[in-house]
């Protein structure tokens, strides 16, 4: 069997139709969607991938799933009971499962995006929004990996998490670390990374390296062999998905 690998997310790649959205989910706008799934892992509920759609006002909806998204092109509004939330190219957002919501966009969006959908039945805790992730926002002092599983001194490193869902499995956040050079490991969790600042080299088990530099977005999934070796700061938005049991 193939070991896992980590997946590039190249905005580029030609998408291909989607089922269109039900007809009594539109008020107005196009139903047509097109996309590409580059991870799944469907026993967890996990999918990944680009995906893209004309101008399209949806239903109130209680929202199925967790998701996170970036914004490559356009703009998403989403309108809440209360308040509504502009989010454009360039930004990403998570909009909680359960959340009683409208998305409107005026014209083409393209997006990633990182759905968790969640078969355990918990419930996300209220009140709920959908929540812009922001990058400059203040971080915490986080804990480093072990000086056991290190080829260089201990580094630094910061973290703010914006989301958690119900389960305590899906987590987004910002994430930011001095250089280091992390050992060949088995990788513990499912992982988007949308690097801000730095780069990063991965190997894995068979010497094969990747590197990816502020603007790049990747998937690292569960199990994927590899070590980092970053030479300077690093900062980072991560979609995680760690199953427990």
């Amino acid at each position: 069997m193939a070991r896992p690998q980590i997946v590039p997310f190249d905005p580029a790649l030609p998408l291909v139709p989607l089922e269109d959205f039900p007809e009594d989910a539109i008020v107005s706008g196009t139903r047509k969607q097109d996309g590409l799934i580059l991870f799944a892992d469907e026993a967890r509920g996990i999918t990944a991938g680009l995906w893209e759609q004309g101008a399209n006002e949806s239903r109130w909806l209680d929202y199925p799933v967790n998701e996170f998204m970036t914004v490559l092109e356009g703009e998403v509004v989403i309108v809440e009971e209360d308040r509504t939330l502009s989010v454009k190219a360039g930004e990403s957002f998570v909009i909680p499962r359960g959340l009683r919501c409208r998305w409107t966009q005026a014209g083409r969006v393209k997006k990633i995006f990182v759905i968790f959908d969640d078969a355990s039945g918990s419930v996300n805790e209220g009140p709920l929004h959908a929540i812009k992730v922001d990058p400059s926002a203040p971080l915490q002092p986080s804990t480093p990996p072990s000086a056991a599983m290190l080829l260089s001194p201990v580094p630094t490193q910061h973290a703010h998490d914006w989301f958690t869902d119900a389960t305590g499995q899906f987590n987004v956040g910002v994430w930011d670390t001095t250089g280091y050079h992390r050992k060949l490991i088995d990788f513990p969790r499912h992982e988007l990374m949308c690097l801000l600042e730095g780069s990063v080299e991965f190997e894995d088990d068979r010497g094969r390296t990747q590197r990816f530099s502020a603007g790049d977005t990747f998937f690292v999934p569960l199990g994927t062999p590899n070590s980092w070796k970053s030479e300077g700061y690093l900062k980072k938005i991560f979609v995680i998905f760690q199953p427990k049991g």
